[in-house]
C-alpha cells in the first residue's frame, strides 16, 4: 500500500467511537482507500505504466520518509543481516533502498497481487536479488510471519483504520499480527498521515515500548505549530 494518496484529517475528519472512548479509538469515517479493490486498481495501473515507460511509481510521504528511517537504523545498528518485515510493500522502492544499505535478509508483503508483481519487477531492474516478496494479507497471515528483527510500516495502519467493513476489529487484530510477527525486544517503525503521536502511543501501548520520534515536517497555522505526519519507533516487550 504505497501509492500516495490523500490523507484524512485526524483532527476534523474523525468521529467519536461510541464502545471506546479512547483518543486512539476515535474513526474515521470509511473510504476506498481502505479496500483492497482500490489498492489493486491502482498498483494495476502502476504496473502498467511501468511496463510502458519504467516508471516505478510515487512513493508514500516521499524518498524522505524512507531516509529518516534509514538514519535510525543506521543510529541504531540495525544489523545488515536483521529479518526486516515491509508491511503493505506496495512498488517494492523501500526495499530498494534498505538492499542499498547492506540489509540482506528482507520481505516484502502486499495483499495485492499487482503489487507483488510490479515489486518484482522494479527489484528486478535495479538488479536487487534476495528479497522475499509474498502476497499476503497481514491481518490474515495466520501466524505464517515470525522471527522479525525489525517491522516497517508507512501508510498500511492507515489504510486499514479506513476500511469499510469493521476497521475497529482491523485495529485490534493489526496489533496483534505485529506481535506475534516480531521477535522479543524487535523494533516496529511507523508512518502515518492520519494519527497523531499521542494516538499511536496509545494504540501500541500494551506489548510495546515507546523509543523515539522521527523528526518530521511541521507546519504552522493559526499561531500554532504541528506535524502533519508522525513517524515513530516502538519496541516489542512480553
Amino acid at each position: 500500500m504505497d501509492v500516495p494518496t490523500d490523507c484524512v484529517d485526524v483532527e476534523s475528519g474523525n468521529t467519536s467511537d461510541q464502545e471506546d472512548d479512547r483518543s486512539s479509538d476515535n474513526d474515521f469515517g470509511p473510504s476506498k482507500l481502505g479496500t483492497k479493490e482500490h489498492w489493486e486498481n491502482a498498483y494495476q495501473k502502476e504496473l502498467e505504466t511501468f511496463k510502458d515507460i519504467g516508471d516505478v511509481g510515487e512513493i508514500w510521504f516521499g524518498e524522505e520518509s524512507m531516509n529518516r528511517v534509514l538514519r535510525w537504523m543506521d543510529n541504531a545498528k540495525i544489523p545488515e543481516n536483521a529479518a526486516i518485515l515491509d508491511i503493505g510493500t506496495g512498488n517494492g522502492a523501500f526495499l530498494v533502498e534498505l538492499a542499498k544499505e547492506g540489509y540482506m535478509n528482507l520481505t516484502g508483503i502486499d495483499y495485492s497481487p499487482a503489487s507483488i508483481e510490479l515489486s518484482r519487477n522494479v527489484l528486478q531492474m535495479e538488479d536487487v536479488t534476495g528479497v522475499t516478496l509474498k502476497e499476503m494479507d497481514f491481518l490474515n497471515c495466520r501466524g505464517e510471519l515470525k522471527g522479525f528483527d525489525l517491522c516497517i510500516d508507512k501508510g498500511t495502519f492507515d489504510a486499514i483504520s479506513l476500511n469499510p467493513d469493521n476497521s475497529k476489529e482491523g485495529k485490534k487484530l493489526y496489533v496483534q499480527t505485529l506481535k506475534d510477527a516480531l521477535k522479543d525486544q524487535g523494533f516496529f517503525s511507523i508512518t502515518s498521515c492520519n494519527w497523531t503521536k499521542e494516538q499511536l502511543l496509545e494504540r501500541f501501548s500494551e506489548g510495546f515500548e515507546f523509543v523515539q520520534e522521527l523528526p518530521t515536517p511541521s507546519f504552522q497555522f493559526g499561531g500554532k505549530t504541528g506535524n502533519s505526519v508522525a513517524a515513530l519507533i516502538f519496541k516489542r516487550v512480553h
